[in-house]
């Protein structure tokens, strides 16, 4: 009997649908920019789809994300429930400061998005177009003053970029790194630097309040519902796009990155993330697996050629 009743209790266990997974993501930064947003819009959709029934965030900033991938590398070894955000800033960030931990240090998940950066000046600023920005960046580099985020990320690039494109010495630029996009937004709408830079999702909710003007995006193209010109077609030939990603931690098994996949697979399949990457003007660059893990391989190749050509790495 006791056996019996014993393989019913089994059989019954077996039949329950498995427990959601638990994650608390790590946003390398301060609230209110790229990395957090993303780790919150994953938080919000993870939950709603069903896909997990707790998901925590916390915030780790510094040094471009560097400090909180120590951190995260340090403390979360093999643990499946503990992921982190990251993208190309924090590839150039590792460069920049030199952080003896990098992305090889974490299991790489997924690409999850891509987003053009953004141009922008408060509304009270004299400057009406990024060729009048420009023009005084010629007239006296250090006097144009730019906010973005982590110094070696990609704002720091785009305006590396600008100023070659320019004629400019990159090295010359006026460059204010802030930690969390809410520091650098404060400056801009404050005036204390001549210009912002940054992903365009992080500037449209200003500019469509009327408290920002927005210059110039660096797409290859116009944005749909965007009114403002590119840098290329402005007359300097700037093209980037920052990309996010999602990281597992080190040391975990095939089977649970495996899981871990599944889940974030979901996630970028469901209605509630096209929707949040419709909302937020983000693009979807899904890229997952070993694929990922390769283009991460190449991306880190060519930033490190980029901030060696604009100054910021020896």
């Amino acid at each position: 009997m006791t056996r019996f009743i014993l393989a019913s209790l089994m059989a019954g266990a077996l039949a329950l649908p498995a427990l959601a997974a638990d994650y608390t993501i790590l946003a390398p930064a301060a609230p209110g920019g790229g990395w957090d947003q993303t780790a919150r819009t994953m938080q919000e959709v993870l939950r709603s789809e069903g896909i997990s029934d707790s998901v925590q965030v916390q915030n780790v900033p510094g040094a471009g994300g560097t400090v909180g991938l120590a951190q995260f590398v340090a403390s979360a070894a093999g643990d499946p429930s503990q992921l982190i955000v990251g993208g190309y800033v924090m590839v150039g960030a590792i460069l920049t400061n030199g952080s003896p931990v990098g992305l090889d240090d974490v299991t790489p998940v997924a690409r999850l998005t891509g987003e053009y950066e953004a141009i922008v000046v408060p509304a009270s600023s004299p400057v009406q177009t990024v060729g009048e920005l420009v023009d005084q960046l010629k007239a006296d580099p250090g006097a144009v003053s730019w906010a973005g985020g982590s110094a070696g990320g990609t704002d720091h690039i785009a305006v590396g970029l600008l100023a070659k494109a320019a004629g400019v010495d990159p090295t010359k630029i006026n460059y204010i790194a802030f930690s969390g996009g809410g520091e650098a937004l404060a400056a801009i709408l404050g005036s204390q630097v001549t210009a912002g830079v940054s992903g365009l999702s992080e500037f449209l909710p200003q500019v469509e309040a009327g408290t920002m003007r927005l210059l110039a995006v660096t797409a290859p193209e116009r944005l749909e519902g965007v009114d403002a010109p590119t840098l290329a077609e402005a007359g300097y030939d700037v093209v980037l796009q920052n990309w996010r990603m999602v990281a597992a931690a080190p040391g975990i098994s095939d089977e649970q990155k495996a899981a871990i996949l599944a889940d974030i697979e979901k996630m970028n399949a469901s209605e509630g993330w096209q929707k949040a990457l419709a909302s937020k003007g983000w693009a979807n660059t899904w890229l997952a697996g070993d694929a990922f893990a390769e283009q991460l391989a190449k991306d880190r190749e060519a930033t490190e050629g980029i901030l060696r050509e604009i100054g910021l790495v020896k």
